[in-house]
């Protein structure tokens, strides 16, 4: 009877973990450019002499789905979307280097290029730092121009190049802050052929018919298995009684 009460917490435990990734899918659906986080569940046999009937369920977030999402036009000039497979280079806090498909940019405070995570958006040489006070645009290569609005009959200058990030070739993981990370450590490669369209963002991948199937199937599993843990209950004292008659 124990091993049925620890089969089906073990049961309840997966199913909470896949809500969990449910609910981190619908509450990105309008996050541009998030990939969709995936979950699978396997059997856990334990290992032993004894014959084993039942098997543990572990359940957890293995990867990402990495198709693109769909492009919708801003018409801003600091949004852009990544045209392919390659990804755009960020700073995260440790100062190592990750990526992301999101492409709302901003300038901050500092003159930093910042997407909008908050994140300093990588060049070739570090973190891209604009002139204050300049009209930023992008070109298709991922250049980022400068315009002075002083002298608008004057070209935009290139200070920097934002890295687009080849996939090809690489093991990347989605990592709990949400960014991808190449596995083992280290820095993807940069693209030079990967191109990017101004004035348009990525959307999320995240299809929301299925979210919300997949948020009633979690729910109705977690169900199930806390009614076979009362089940389990009822004939664990049922069968105390019996025993307390002979």
């Amino acid at each position: 009877m124990d091993r049925v009460i620890y089969t089906a917490f073990a049961g309840m435990e997966s199913a909470m973990n896949r809500q969990r990734v449910v609910a981190s899918n619908m509450a990105n659906v309008n996050t541009p450019g998030f990939r969709a986080e995936t979950f699978a569940a396997q059997a856990v046999a334990l290992d032993g002499e004894a014959l084993e009937a039942r098997a543990m369920g572990r359940g957890a977030v293995y990867g990402a789905d990495l198709s693109a999402g769909s492009f919708i036009a801003t018409g801003s000039r600091l949004d852009i979307a990544v045209q392919g497979d390659a990804m755009i280079a960020l700073q995260a806090p440790d100062g190592s280097e990750v990526y992301s498909r999101r492409g709302d940019m901003s300038v901050g405070p500092a003159g930093v290029l910042e997407n909008g995570d908050g994140r300093p958006v990588m060049g070739n040489t570090g973190p891209i730092t604009v002139p204050i006070g300049q009209a930023i645009s992008f070109a298709e290569d991922g250049s980022v121009l400068a315009a002075d609005p002083q002298t608008p009959e004057a070209p935009p200058q290139v200070v920097g190049r934002i890295k687009l990030a080849s996939v090809e070739g690489s093991a990347i993981a989605k990592d709990l802050d949400g960014f991808m990370r190449v596995q083992g450590g280290g820095i993807l490669p940069a693209d030079e052929t990967a191109r990017i369209t101004s004035g348009s963002l990525e959307q999320s991948n995240v299809n929301t018919t299925q979210v919300l199937s997949d948020m009633i199937e979690a729910q109705r599993s977690f169900e199930m298995r806390a009614k076979l843990l009362t089940t389990a209950a009822s004939i664990d004292e049922t069968g105390a009684r019996l025993m307390s008659l002979r």
